[in-house]
């Protein structure tokens, strides 16, 4: 299986990359420097730069693309729009690393994690852009996307556990009520979800068990 993981010299990136690599698939970071991954094929491109040609042989496309400042918030939209837009009508899936504060914590799905009185406001800005991406991927029914959401403690320095709780759109909490997961973690789920997971034009959610 042929994955290309975007942005893979991210924090999550080079995870995802490093357990994609140790499951014996044939991985290619696309990257814009020097490479920081496991990866031994490189494809040094911007996102925003990526062609047809670039992704057409691949089986997946993982989008671990992150934007965190005020100016860039909104290149959750259009770099997602970009991809979406390469690979309509092809059999190549993407994944895509999302955002937690978009989970709902009710069961009518009216309000989310980030509607409620004790979300930072530093990340409401940040939350409402991911949300806003998701949404419009939703609307996205030629392509076959996977939208996964990790838990809201999302750490990048936590511990490799092996094991993770696999949920749906409402926000799962584990059995002692957190709702928290390592990087090493989702990316345990993030490779289960391409090997054995169908999840096609679904946003799931992972927490840490």
């Amino acid at each position: 299986m042929k994955v290309a993981v975007i942005c893979a010299n991210g924090k999550a990136g080079k995870l995802i990359v490093k357990e994609a690599v140790s499951r014996g698939l044939d991985v290619t970071a696309v990257i814009r420097g020097k490479n920081q991954t496991i990866a031994e094929k490189i494809l040094e491109k911007d996102l925003y730069d990526l062609s047809v040609a670039d992704l057409q042989d691949f089986d997946v496309v993982i989008d671990a693309f992150g934007a965190w400042t005020e100016e860039t918030l909104p290149q959750h939209s259009t770099s997602l729009k970009h991809l979406c837009d390469i690979l309509s009508g092809t059999n190549i899936r993407l994944l895509v690393v999302g955002g937690a504060g978009s989970l709902y914590v009710n069961s009518e799905h009216t309000t989310c994690v980030s509607d409620g009185a004790d979300f930072p406001e530093m990340f409401k800005p940040l939350a409402a852009a991911m949300a806003k991406a998701l949404g419009e991927l939703r609307r996205r029914d030629d392509v076959k996307w996977t939208y996964i959401s990790p838990a809201c403690d999302f750490q990048a320095d936590g511990e490799r556990r092996g094991k993770y709780i696999l949920g749906g759109e409402e926000l799962t909490l584990n059995s002692k009520g957190e709702s928290v997961i390592s990087y090493a973690d989702y990316a345990i789920a993030m490779i289960d979800e391409i090997v054995i997971g169908n999840h096609i034009q679904e946003r799931i959610s992972v927490v840490g068990e």
